[in-house]
């Protein structure tokens, strides 16, 4: 589970392939390395960290959430310190590929107890579903109860994650 500031951001916009993105220079990027790692340092932190004036370093950062190169700033969740220890990759297929289906997942989806995240993704699955629970016999409720009753899932195949390993994230 996340935390951000601001709205929840469950659909990022749509990038246009015509849409010239932000230029990031190196600064932009040592910046965001730095928020990566402490989302919580002080504007006059992260300034003096990549060695500039502390309205300069604001302006920085205000441009990268403007521009959506920082979407949000999230926490990193211990689950088993929250009661749920079980944490579980759902892969689900569809029977049918129809828009409705998609839309109406996509919709629940957020907002069923559990689910850290949900992508959307090509393949022979057509979603990954990221999720904790209490027990095994919670994950199995929530796999039942919430992910394969929804309509036009036909098949999901659950796999148990036995150690998460954090990326080294680059930003680059």
């Amino acid at each position: 589970m996340s935390l951000q500031s601001g709205p929840p951001r469950q659909n990022p916009r749509p990038r246009e392939s015509f849409v010239r993105p932000r230029q990031i220079d190196d600064l932009d990027r040592a910046i965001v390395e730095l928020l990566i790692a402490d989302g919580r340092l002080s504007n006059a932190e992260v300034a003096r960290r990549v060695g500039l004036p502390e309205s300069t370093c604001a302006g920085r950062i205000r441009a990268l959430r403007e521009s959506d190169v920082i979407a949000g700033i999230h926490a990193d969740v211990d689950h088993v310190a929250l009661g749920r220890p079980i944490e579980a990759m759902v892969a689900l297929r569809f029977a049918g590929h129809t828009r409705g289906s998609m839309d109406s997942f996509r919709e629940r989806i957020a907002a069923i107890p559990g689910v850290i995240a949900a992508y959307h993704v090509a393949g022979a699955d057509d979603f990954l579903v990221h999720v904790t629970a209490p027990s095994s016999d919670g994950l199995r409720d929530l796999v039942l109860d919430h992910l394969t009753s929804v309509e036009g899932v036909g098949h999901a195949q659950t796999s148990i994650v036995f150690e998460r390993i954090p990326g080294a994230r680059p930003v680059g």
